[in-house]
Parts: structure tokens; sequence; C-alpha cells
């Protein structure tokens, strides 16, 4: 068995135990310590930390778009990629005390599928029933076994209860392929999680603007979900940007969260075809209509150029840099658009 160390977590004081063949990131999530963090991959940055004392880390592969060379020489870390080789003591830069403290640990769960459904020509629905219950907090995601691999891939959940997905099929995508011809009700599948903090933050003052493209439906549509079944009335508009109305979905679901919420507004848009309502990409869109969000939480998911656009953006719009929550998929296949 690996040999095991202490990281403590600074400025809030926890400590967790991580093995060596293990992430400092996996070995806190497993302790049921929710550190920011998004793609687990070393692309993000989201779980960028500084190393406040020791200096034997090993790093798995990362992009330097992440964690550029001179950072890592100044003491900047990725904990989705580091593993430790001693006791440590890490500067947490990105990080909600009272979500660190409320994380779930994870747990690994084997579920059938129940359906598996076009809902665009590009969008998939995935629905299935895990044989013991796994608990996850909306807006978080788990990772997919791909049949025949030992590979996982990471899709967020769409229903606050039970496992449902809105997954976008890529060609050469090494799940999304499979789950397009492949995947059939009945099929076993095998689930890790839960991940992520793309989770409602209790700030019932400020209003919430979710912006969000292709499969980012499946988060944001969960967070709708959830504040409709918690009664939670909070001025909110979701803008969600598809190229033609054949990319559209879930449209009827969220007219109705319409009336349910009062406060909600769906604005759909589309920047490949003229149509009666929004048009142009979607951080265009926002441009337009909102003037000052400086009162406003923003939750962002969706492609990559999407997502930079609007954390870019959103802060030129009046909303702190510190209340932008997004995630930002990524893809194995050959469509990285």
């Amino acid at each position: 068995m690996a040999e095991k160390h202490v990281v403590r977590f600074e400025p809030v004081g926890i400590e967790v135990e991580a093995g060596e063949e293990q992430t400092i990131l996996r070995a806190a999530a497993e302790q049921g310590v929710m550190l920011m963090h998004g793609c687990k991959e070393g692309q993000c940055a989201s779980c960028k930390s500084f190393v406040l004392d020791g200096d034997d880390i090993e790093l798995d592969r990362y992009s330097t778009f992440a964690l550029p060379d001179y950072e890592k020489e100044e003491g900047y870390t990725l904990l989705c990629r580091a593993h430790a080789y001693e006791d440590l003591t890490i500067e947490l830069l990105n990080y909600d005390e009272e979500m660190i403290r409320s994380g779930l640990p994870i747990e690994t769960v084997e579920a059938e599928v129940v359906k598996n459904e076009p809902v665009t020509h590009d969008l998939r629905h995935l629905v299935l029933k895990a044989d013991t219950e796994l608990k996850f907090f909306p807006g978080q995601y788990v990772d997919i076994g791909v049949p025949g691999t030992e590979h996982t891939r990471s899709f967020s959940m769409a229903a606050t209860r039970g496992l449902e997905f809105v997954i976008r099929v890529y060609p050469g995508g090494l799940f999304s392929e499979r789950l397009a011809k492949d995947i059939s009700p009945g099929d076993r599948l095998t689930l890790t999680g839960p991940f992520g903090v793309f989770t409602l933050r209790d700030a019932p003052d400020k209003r919430l603007v979710f912006v969000g493209g292709g499969a980012g439906m499946a988060p944001i549509l969960c967070l709708l979900r959830s504040m409709a079944e918690r009664g939670i009335d909070r001025k909110a508009v979701f803008y969600y940007g598809a190229r033609k109305r054949r990319d559209l979905c879930f449209e009827k679901e969220l007219h109705e969260l319409e009336r349910t919420l009062p406060g909600f507004r769906y604005v759909p848009a589309l920047s490949e075809e003229d149509w009666d309502g929004e048009t142009g990409l979607i951080t265009e869109v926002l441009r337009r209509r909102e003037s000052n969000l400086e009162n406003a939480d923003a939750y962002v998911c969706g492609p990559p150029p999407m997502v930079e656009a609007a954390i870019e953006l959103l802060p030129a719009l009046g909303v702190d840099g510190k209340r932008v929550f997004y995630d930002k998929f990524t893809t194995t296949g050959d469509d990285e658009s």
C-alpha cells in the first residue's frame, strides 16, 4: 500500500490524508472535502493553489495554459494533478469555506440504462437507475466508465433525483459515440461521484444569471428544477445559445418553469438561423440585454469558447468575478467547437 501524507489547507485549517498514488483533489473528495475544481484534467485552473510548505510533489500531465512554467516555479500547483510525497501545507486561492465543509464523499455505483434517446440531432438524453442511491448536490457531475475500457468521462446530472444526463455526441467521442450507436436500455454502466462545485450558492438577495450552450443545458436545468422544488423565488434568467432551431431542447419544460417560478425567464438565441427570437452568439445577446449585473450571481456552462467569452464579459457587466461560477466542458471527439 502506498504511503500516505498529511495535506493541510489554509486558510481554512482543514487536513486530509493523501496517498501517493492519488491526486490531492481525489484524496480530499474521498474524505468529503469539496475543494474548488472543474475538469479534473489540469486544463481549467479552477483548483490552482499555492504550496506554502513542502516541495516533494509530482504532477500528472497538465496544460501549461492552466499552470504556466513560471507559476509552477513560483510554487503554484494544480490539486487535480498533484501527488504528495511528503506532508504539505497548501494555500487555497479559490474556495468557499461553507462548501468545503459540506462535501459528500465520493462513491462508485453500478447502474442500468433506462432510457437513451436523442433530444436534438447531436444531444442525447440518458437516464440511469442506480443499484444503490448516489447522493449529490444539484449541479454536480459524475464520472461514467467507458464500456470496454479503463477510461471514464464526466457528465453533469440534469435531475435533482435519480441519474439523468444530457450528453452531446461528438464524432470520435470516446463515450458519446458509443452512446449514439451501442448503449441500449438494460446495459450496465459504472459511475463514480459526485464531483464539482457548480452548485447554487445561498444568496437570496442576488439575482441569478445562467448562461449555457450545448450540453451545458444539463446542470443549469438541474439547478432550475431544484429551485422549483424548493420554492426559491429569486429573480433569474437563463440565456441559452444554439446554432439553429433544431439545436434547442427541453423548451416545453423551460417555459413551464417560467410559470412555476414567477421571477424566471428563459431566453434562447440562435447564431446561425433567423427566427422571431434572439439571434447571435449568446454572449452578444447577454451584452445587449443586460447593462448592470452588479447584484447578480452568474452560472456558466457549456463549450470552452462560450465559457471563456462569458466569464470575460460578465465582470464587465458588473458581476463580481468571485460570483461567476462555471463548468467548462472538454471532449475527446474530433469536433472541438
